[in-house]
């Protein structure tokens, strides 16, 4: 009986204990949850974690080696132009730029020339000195001085420009030089460390390290030195500054993997993003500069919506982000309307890979020259297509085009008609018909209708020979003297071949 009731006191007590915790959880404590975590489920998010190797086992990165490769290869470019400017007088006064009368015009206005000195980087790509740099750099310099990094200094000359992409290729006279190896900038990947190298603010040699941060950005920055600008920038916050235009952005394997060329910044110093031109982009340009002396630019032959196009314009077209390149029109001769690609078409692929901007599309194509096959893939309809397009140049055939010195200079010319030279009593010369944005002669105070008569003193009669003249110069400036028919007197309009005045 005694232990009936020992068993009943346990048995109760027990239950009241229990009873009285799950009221205390039930009623008072708080619901605070835990989640314990499957070590052996991982994301599929982790999954290129692995590969072989333990998860969790990368060690720091150093950048040590890809810095010590490229320093020797980074150089400081300095320039010099020198600029003849009067008192205010508007431009379509041709007597602005009367340069025969000195110190004062003929209007009594003082002339004065000058100098303006600029300095950026550069990227030795050769072991015999030619060089990648930002045609900003080194736009209308009269001269170009080339530093190393262990502080040899060169004089430089160009050999080609592209104000589109914002590339130029210079070249020192010397040998043995260590250079930076190309990369590939389709292998880029956002959160990739990358350094960048260059001589921002007049300093040293200065590295920076940064992850990518986007590709395929624009900025619309490369319309102000071309009207068929190609930007597909690469997005770093690798610091960079004025001056640092035209260095090297490398990945930690020490390659070249772009040029640096930009900043977005409301002060005009480092403000957290930089950008560059992916290296793919370079390659070409480069090649193209130094075997045809010109860009061989691909078009794809169609107007398509911009990436900053207004959510309104999207709505109306049916477009949702990151789906493609909407085709606003597709004109009949251009190379995707013969490939069957027209209005309304929705752009995602060239040659498998997917576009996601225009700004992509734009640098995909930049890497292509006229006559190259590319494979398309569009919507239509909501169905997928693939088209091969042949691309081709801006006059709209497949064929090389060739840069001659009349064509840096941006002006329609022709020779001086047999009637017009006897009125003007000489035997000959070359009338300026018309002068274009962006060329050499826009960047003096020359004016539509100018009559060349002489380059460097030596008499000029039509356009080969002003052809030949300018060809065989030896240096990088020269001096042009005419007449502008119903004006008294003659002018004179020093010219820098390199693109200045």
């Amino acid at each position: 009986m005694k232990a009936r009731q020992v068993l009943s006191i346990i048995f109760i007590s027990a239950a009241t204990t229990v009873a009285s915790m799950w009221g205390y959880n039930h009623f008072f404590s708080s619901k605070t949850y835990y989640y314990s975590q499957d070590s052996s489920k991982i994301p599929v998010n982790y999954a290129k974690f692995f590969d072989g190797e333990k998860f969790g086992s990368g060690g720091p990165v150093d950048f040590t080696d890809a810095a010590s490769a490229a320093i020797p290869a980074t150089v400081h470019i300095k320039t010099k132009a020198t600029r003849t400017v009067s008192n205010n007088l508007p431009k379509n006064n041709p007597f602005s730029d009367l340069f025969g009368i000195d110190p004062d015009d003929f209007f009594g206005n003082r002339l004065r020339s000058v100098p303006e000195m600029a300095s950026g980087s550069g990227v030795v790509i050769s072991d015999d000195g030619y060089i990648v740099t930002n045609n900003h750099v080194v736009d209308g310099a009269d001269e170009i001085t080339v530093t190393l990094s262990n502080r040899k200094s060169f004089k430089a000359k160009v050999i080609g420009t592209d104000p589109s992409s914002d590339l130029a290729v210079i070249k020192i006279d010397a040998k043995g030089l260590p250079f930076l190896l190309y990369g590939n900038s389709d292998d880029v990947k956002i959160g990739q460390w990358v350094l960048a190298v260059g001589y921002p603010l007049n300093l040293e040699t200065t590295v920076t390290a940064g992850i990518v941060s986007a590709k395929g950005r624009t900025l619309d920055i490369n319309m102000r030195q071309s009207a068929t600008p190609i930007e597909s920038f690469i997005q770093t916050d690798a610091a960079v500054n004025p001056g640092n235009s035209g260095g090297p952005l490398i990945n930690t394997d020490g390659k070249l993997i772009g040029i640096n060329s930009a900043i977005a910044s409301p002060t005009g110093s480092y403000a957290g993003y930089s950008f560059t031109i992916p290296v793919n982009i370079v390659k070409k340009v480069v090649t193209d500069l130094m075997k045809y002396g010109t860009p061989q630019r691909a078009y794809l032959g169609i107007r398509y919506l911009p990436d900053n196009a207004s959510d309104e314009q999207k709505k109306q077209e049916g477009i949702k982000d990151g789906e493609g390149v909407y085709v606003n029109d597709a004109p009949a001769d251009g190379a995707a309307a013969q490939a069957g690609i027209k209005k309304g078409d929705l752009i995602t692929k060239i040659n498998g890979n997917s576009l996601t901007s225009a700004a992509d599309m734009v640098g995909q194509i930049a890497t292509y020259r006229p006559g190259d096959k590319i494979n398309i893939t569009y919507l239509r309809d909501g169905k997928e297509y693939t088209a091969t397009v042949v691309l081709r140049n801006n006059a709209g055939t497949t064929e090389i085009v060739k840069n001659t010195v009349l064509d840096r200079l941006g002006a329609d010319l022709e020779t001086l008609a047999k009637k017009d030279a006897a009125t003007l009593g000489v035997k000959g010369g070359v009338v300026v018909k018309s002068i274009h944005d962006n060329g050499i002669f826009s960047k003096t105070r020359m004016e539509d209708g100018f009559v060349i008569l002489k380059m460097n003193g030596k008499d000029i009669y039509n356009v080969e020979e002003f052809r030949k003249a300018l060809e065989s110069t030896s240096g990088n400036s020269v001096k042009l003297e005419g007449v502008y028919p119903g004006y008294d007197g003659s002018f004179t309009y020093p010219l820098n071949l390199n693109g200045g005045q």
